[in-house]
Parts: C-alpha cells; structure tokens; sequence
C-alpha cells in the first residue's frame, strides 16, 4: 500500500526552521495538492519525502517503512519537476527507458515499459523524435512518462506547469487527472496556483510559513475556511474582508454602515470581527443568484469593470473597503454608477479580528 504518513517533520536551515512539525496522512491512491504562496515550505516538504532534502526532526513513512535514512532510489518514488530534464540527445523512447536502463533491467522489459507509459499519455507518435522537436507539453508528457516506466508507489510533482502558458497549463491539468484516474497511484503534487490545487486534489493540504493552514476537499476549504489566509488565498477573486464591531445582531462597520450577522456564529456584543464575502455572493439585483432566506441590500457606486463574457467583475467601495462583486446576464455599467446589490448572508463569513481565525460555530 502506497500510503503516506508524516509525523511531526522538521527542516531546519541552522538555526533557521523553515517546516514546522508538519503532520499529514496521505491515502493510498489518493491525490493530495500542497499549496501556498512562494517561500510556505511545500517544495521543502516534498523534498523531504523524496529523500532530496534531509529532515531535522520527525518520521517520514511510504508504504509502511520509515524512509528518513534511505537514498531517493531506494523509497520507490518518481519525481517530476518544472524543469523536464530530458537527455536532448536521446529520443522520446530512449528517455523514458534510460533509468529501467540503468537499473540494468532486460530489453524485452524496458521495451513493453516504455510502450504502456507511451500508450498512456498518447506518446506512441513521438516515440522517435528527440526533444528538441516536441513542444512543451509533449516534452512534460515525456517527463511523466519517465517516472511511470518505473512503477513507483508515489508520485511527486513539483510545480510540473510553471513553465507552460495558460492554454498548456489547463490541457496539461486535464492530462496529469486522467492519469491519476488510469494508475490509480498516489499522487502529491506541489503548486503555488490554488486553480491547479482545486482543479487536481482529492484533497488540498494549504500551507503558509512553514506551518499546515488547513486540509480538506477543495469545496470544503472553500466553503468553509478555517482563518482569513485561507479565505483569501483559496477562491478567484479573493474573498472581500472587511473590519467592524458586532452590535446587537448587527455589524457596524467603520463609516457607519450596518449589515445582519450572518448566522452559524458563536460571537458577542461588541466582539471586534472581520466580515467576509466572495464576489459570487455579492451581486447586483437583477443579475443575481435566486434570492435565499438570508439576505441583505446595500448601495454601493461601481468604481471599475472588469467584462469577462458570462459575467462582468465590478469593483465597488462598501463601508469604506474596494470589494469586489460579480455581475450574471451582465449589461454595460458606467464607472460611478450606483447599484443595489444583494448580499448571500448564509455564505458569508465572520473571523477574529485579532487572529483571523473563524468564529463558526
């Protein structure tokens, strides 16, 4: 079983500590996602499990052995990076049966490899071209495949699109979820873009100054963030925060402005909170989502459009903050143009004011 287990794993730089007793169970056959923003410690964790970095502290288990003293050869993982690293002078069906090479394995082995791997990932075409020739993606796919020839328990990708453009990036992402759905392997696979995190996890593991924010499913930390980082860091466009004190069973926001409390929250009067919502939640009437039984009405003069074909993202000023709204079945709106917008309270959100943490109870 291809199970992953980290228990209270360290990394320290000196005296500098970069990971900070991370624990995290990874199930077999299970896709799990870290991301964060750049310098958080994901790249660092993956290392770790690969065996390229050493760990300062704590267990690292795959397949139920304790791999913190072996070699990367040794723990049966294959790691793909940003970079392909592909051999230029080799062709597509020699780099993917270099390392089956190495591990001096028969032709007649590494030949039905190299055409499974090829097969998989609709290489068989390119099987005699060397990589000068193939385009980005191609030569990702060729990546890939080097680490399937070798039957490993794990796979680690880290940050495998960067280097695509936006158009490679989504076809790639579709092609790396039918690959987990074919080999059914399990999967952790490091980025900084949370759309690549909640397009491929089963699960996310979110991470921030080398300490684990949150896990969970992807529509969970979305729905259900656990501090403001998480909110803001997970969803596109961020989700709007603003600052203001409870009153009653109401919130009153600096310049006076005063919006229900949302319900589901354990708070007090006077309690300092700061408000949340996305822009899905936030929309003009008339070009909204169906009314539901929590709702509220505000003011609020359009200062900017941002047209997006289906939908139009507007940016607007609320209780003295720029948040941000969306428009469905959009129309043209001038800048400076007030609308009434209605505000989705059961989705909103209600954190610590000091630290950020939710108040849900």
């Amino acid at each position: 079983m291809a199970q992953v287990h980290l228990r209270d794993v360290v990394k320290k730089y000196g005296p500098l500590e970069v990971v900070h007793s991370i624990n995290l169970d990874i199930a077999d056959g299970e896709f799990v996602v870290l991301v964060g923003p750049s310098g958080c410690g994901k790249s660092t964790t993956l290392r770790m499990v690969a065996g390229l970095e050493g760990i300062s502290g704590g267990e690292v288990q795959i397949g139920g052995r304790v791999v913190n003293d072996l070699p990367p050869r040794e723990r049966n993982i294959s790691m793909v990076f940003q970079n392909y690293a592909l051999y230029p002078h080799m062709t597509v069906r020699e780099n993917l049966g270099f390392s089956l090479k190495i591990a001096k394995q028969s032709q007649a082995e590494i030949d039905k490899a190299v055409d499974e791997a090829a097969e998989i990932l609709s290489l068989t075409p390119l099987l005699d071209r060397k990589p000068g020739a193939l385009s980005g993606g191609q030569r990702q796919r060729v990546a890939m495949g080097r680490a399937i020839v070798r039957h490993p328990e794990v796979f680690l990708f880290d940050e495998p699109l960067s280097n695509l453009d936006a158009k490679l990036r989504t076809q790639m992402r579709v092609e790396i979820k039918k690959l987990h759905q074919k080999l059914k392997s399990t999967i952790i696979y490091v980025t900084h873009d949370q759309v690549e995190a909640m397009t491929l996890a089963d699960r996310i593991v979110i991470m921030r100054d080398g300490h684990i924010e949150q896990v969970g499913t992807p529509l969970d930390v979305f729905e259900n963030p656990l501090n403001t980082f998480v909110g803001t860091f997970i969803g596109s466009p961020p989700m709007n925060l603003l600052d203001g004190v409870v009153k009653g069973n109401e919130l009153e926001f600096a310049d006076g402005t005063r919006l229900p409390v949302p319900p589901g929250y354990a708070i007090q009067d006077g309690q300092a909170v700061t408000f949340g919502v996305r822009a899905d939640n936030i929309m003009p009437v008339g070009h909204a989502l169906p009314r539901g039984e929590h709702m509220a009405e505000v003011e609020m003069s359009v200062d900017l459009t941002e047209p997006l074909g289906t939908e139009t993202l507007l940016f607007a000023t609320l209780a003295g903050t720029e948040v941000q709204a969306k428009m469905l079945n959009p129309r043209p709106v001038q800048s400076g143009e007030r609308m009434t917008f209605q505000i989705m309270l059961d989705k909103c959100h209600l954190f610590d004011a000091e630290t950020g943490a939710t108040l849900r109870t």
